[in-house]
């Protein structure tokens, strides 16, 4: 008895917190698209997403940049101490006048200055600049899909987070509803028992069943309570939001399709698929860009050179232009690694792709079952119910005419209880794998 006053305290306690006006909760009510659609504007997954593509999206204007001409520019100021400097022009010139006394005098040079400015402009580089354009906008394609596979991935841990939510909100209804019920119930045996005409013994045992269904509503008031947190989370609302679901979302059945029909929605708008196909196509451009290390580099250049040495030399408008060739002679030996790595990587993703289709199939298969067993579940437990009540209601007869004990009258109770559990949670389960066949055919969100 101990234990059971103990447990009472602690129930009032909780609804007293409950109550109490100091503990004001903001309270939000939420259908599933609602919920689906603030979590994914309040992601951080996605925020993750949206940096990536944008890093993409530089690395595509990084390799048309390559494009562009180079533009250098040096220029340098020199002080100079005791230099020596050997005119051999000036020895040549004088050589002549052998009676001269002094010969040419050299000046003395204490600084110098000069400034060059190149610009090449790439004119051929063996398709190499272009194939390098083109696999940066693949790669983008590939991680702008990828978003798209996580935002159906996102919605649908959205939608789970929304069912645990519901389930956990409908139990506490069912088991306050029985709770009330089982009160009233003790209330009646204790009279009964002060009358002399039931046995303490068969009135503890009823109110034995009073603190079980107590401590299962504050299990439940608990698991709610974590599964609400939870759901603020992952809509960027705080924590102190009482979410109040919508109880339509038990309806959102879709009818079953054949398991080929989700097959071939699956091959057709799974995102991680169509990213895997970009990937292979960046791949192969990147072998012919590896290729490209055969073929010479071919550039316009440009250059303007001035300098200055005082009493020497002076240099000005010194412009030049032309036509650049480069080629590696290494590269004969070097790119046939690079073009076997490259292909190397391309072989992985087409056997990356094969397996990511295999997978797919076997994931439609499991969840396709999974969809079907959860509405046969659903009649199974209706049904349990339907059995369930009419054995409580023929097991109260017998026991107010004394043909049963009060045993059975709590065990038929107790079937009771379940059963209507287990059909709330069979409904909540099957829209849920309903969703979750949806998402593995990559049409949660269109």
């Amino acid at each position: 008895m101990n234990t059971r006053i103990t447990t009472i305290a602690v129930f009032l306690s909780v609804i007293m917190v409950f109550n109490n006006p100091l503990s004001a909760q903001d309270i939000k009510k939420l259908s599933l698209k609602e919920a689906v659609e603030l979590g994914l504007q309040n992601s951080k997954h996605l925020k993750i997403d949206q940096a990536k593509i944008q890093e993409a999206t530089a690395a595509v204007d990084e390799a048309k940049n390559h494009q562009l001409p180079d533009v250098k520019v040096t220029g340098s100021y020199m002080r100079l101490t005791n230099a020596n400097v050997d005119l051999k022009a000036a020895k040549s010139g004088g050589g002549s006048s052998s009676g001269s006394s002094g010969g040419s005098s050299v000046p003395t040079i204490s600084q110098a200055m000069y400034g060059i400015a190149n610009v090449s402009l790439p004119l051929y580089a063996g398709g190499k600049i272009r194939y390098g354009i083109q696999s940066a906008k693949y790669l983008l394609e590939a991680v702008r899909l990828n978003e798209g596979n996580d935002k159906n991935a996102i919605a649908y841990n959205l939608t789970e987070a929304y069912a645990n939510l519901f389930k956990s909100a409908q139990l506490i209804g069912v088991i306050q509803e029985n709770l009330v019920a089982s009160q009233h119930r003790d209330s009646n045996f204790l009279q009964l028992e002060n009358n002399g005409l039931m046995a303490r013994n068969d009135r503890l045992k009823a109110q034995l069943q009073t603190s079980d269904i107590e401590l299962q509503l504050l299990e439940a008031q608990n698991n709610n309570a974590i599964a609400n947190v939870n759901m603020d989370l992952l809509l960027g609302l705080p924590e102190n939001t009482v979410i109040e679901v919508d109880s339509s979302f038990v309806n959102g059945i879709t009818e079953a399709q054949p398991v080929t029909y989700y097959e071939a929605q699956a091959i057709q708008n799974r995102k991680d698929m169509q990213a895997l196909d970009y990937q292979e196509k960046a791949a192969q451009t990147g072998i012919k860009a590896a290729r490209a290390d055969y073929f010479p580099s071919l550039a316009l250049t440009g250059g303007y050179i001035a300098a200055d040495i005082p009493k020497v030399l002076t240099i000005t408008n010194a412009i030049n232009g032309g036509i650049g060739v480069q080629y590696s002679l290494s590269s004969l030996w070097k790119t046939g690694a690079t073009i076997r790595k490259a292909k190397a990587q391309a072989q992985e993703l087409t056997a990356s792709r094969d397996l990511l289709t295999d997978n797919i199939r076997l994931e439609i298969n499991r969840d396709y079952q999974n969809a079907l067993l959860a509405k046969k579940k659903i009649d199974v437990n209706a049904q349990s119910l339907i059995q369930a009540e009419e054995n409580y209601r023929i097991t109260k007869n017998k026991y107010d005419n004394s043909l049963v004990t009060i045993t059975d009258l709590l065990d038929a109770n107790a079937s009771l209880l379940s059963s209507r559990i287990k059909l709330l949670n069979a409904k909540a389960d099957a829209a849920l794998a309903s969703q979750k066949l949806l998402e593995a055919s990559g049409t949660l969100i269109k």
